[in-house]
């Protein structure tokens, strides 16, 4: 097999998210390895015998071993993870048999299950849309109902509490972590590793999206989903957020200012890795981001991320949309010529 065949098989599933998308069909990798989750999360709790996690009156009326929720996480991860990496790579291997077009077309579907580009711009857009109509229906401000409801399709915060304000400020977040999550992640791993590695990430940070939430019923079962995908992203984010700063000038911004803001604020957040985008996302275009924040389960009182920056609007989505292009190809730049470099060593 070519030793190129991975690079191909990458800038063929960047072609076809692009213009694709990511099709919403019952077969689709990423929704059978999320419907393997809510599996798994029946079966783990069945077998460790952890399923009851109630709430009465506020407290918890059956209270379950700590160990047992962990382990039953644990084992629930290593269902979906376990079949994430074997059927990509099993089928690579069969294929090789079959000549470079038959594998060449594997891999290159895998790949593209494992971003989500497009999908990502058009519910970033058809946030900026709702936002317009509320203006034009006189519901800006403190009820835009077309822009809350067009967000929630993006973050997991409570969109009743968002003005037109925070409805940017959260649609603007999504986009810099996404950068890392449905970019630079699959991205880094498929060319160090090659595709099962993509769909592997994929499964990751699919199960930390589905467990990895602090209410009572997840904060214990999905601790180890929410921990791997931490661990996952580490250097996928701090590599995104570099590109990121180097991409400032393309959008107005200056590199030294962003990289000043970026190492300022990049801690500024609870999650080990989601401040590194959104740190170098609000320096470049100079935005007030971060702060704090209502969830299903309650307000979170996270820090500002560069607080005497601009507050977000409705034009600033354009803009990080634009520095996610960069971003992007910047990303893309450098990961290839690493792989040609370390292919002709």
């Amino acid at each position: 097999m070519n030793k190129y065949e991975s690079l191909f098989a990458i800038f063929a599933a960047l072609g076809l998210d692009f213009l694709i998308g990511d099709p919403v069909f019952a077969l689709h990798p990423v929704r059978l390895l999320g419907n393997l989750a809510c599996k798994a999360e029946t079966w783990s709790r069945r077998l460790l015998g952890c399923e009851s996690s109630r709430v009465s009156n506020g407290t918890r009326e059956k209270a379950l071993p700590i160990l047992r929720l962990r382990l039953a996480g644990m084992l629930s991860w290593f269902i979906v993870t376990i079949p994430a990496a074997c059927i990509p790579l099993a089928g690579h291997r069969l294929l090789l048999k079959c000549g470079f077009m038959p594998v060449f077309i594997w891999d290159s579907l895998i790949i593209w299950a494992s971003f989500a580009i497009k999908d990502l711009v058009q519910h970033a857009r058809e946030v900026t849309l709702a936002l317009e109509r509320d203006v034009l229906e006189n519901k800006g401000g403190t009820q835009p109902h077309h822009g809350r409801k067009a967000v929630s399709l993006l973050v997991g915060r409570d969109p009743e509490k968002l003005d037109s304000e925070g409805v940017a400020r959260a649609c603007i977040e999504s986009v810099a972590e996404s950068s890392v999550d449905s970019i630079a992640s699959p991205l880094l791993y498929a060319v160090l590793l090659g595709p099962w590695a993509a769909l592997l990430y994929r499964a990751i940070n699919t199960m930390d999206s589905i467990f990895g939430h602090k209410n009572d019923r997840y904060r214990y079962f999905g601790w180890w989903a929410a921990r791997s995908d931490d661990v996952a992203n580490f250097i996928p984010a701090r590599f995104s957020a570099l590109a990121a700063c180097l991409c400032a000038s393309f959008v107005g911004g200056s590199i030294l200012e962003a990289w000043n803001i970026f190492i300022t604020y990049r801690k500024a957040h609870e999650s080990p890795n989601s401040g590194h985008p959104e740190a170098a996302y609000a320096g470049v275009l100079n935005l007030k981001l971060g702060g704090p924040t209502w969830y299903p389960e309650g307000l979170v009182d996270k820090p500002w991320i560069h607080p005497e920056g601009k507050a977000p609007d409705t034009s600033d989505i354009a803009r990080a949309l634009r520095l996610l292009y960069w971003n992007t190809a910047v990303t893309i730049l450098v990961l290839s010529l690493c792989f040609l470099a370390f292919a002709v060593l």
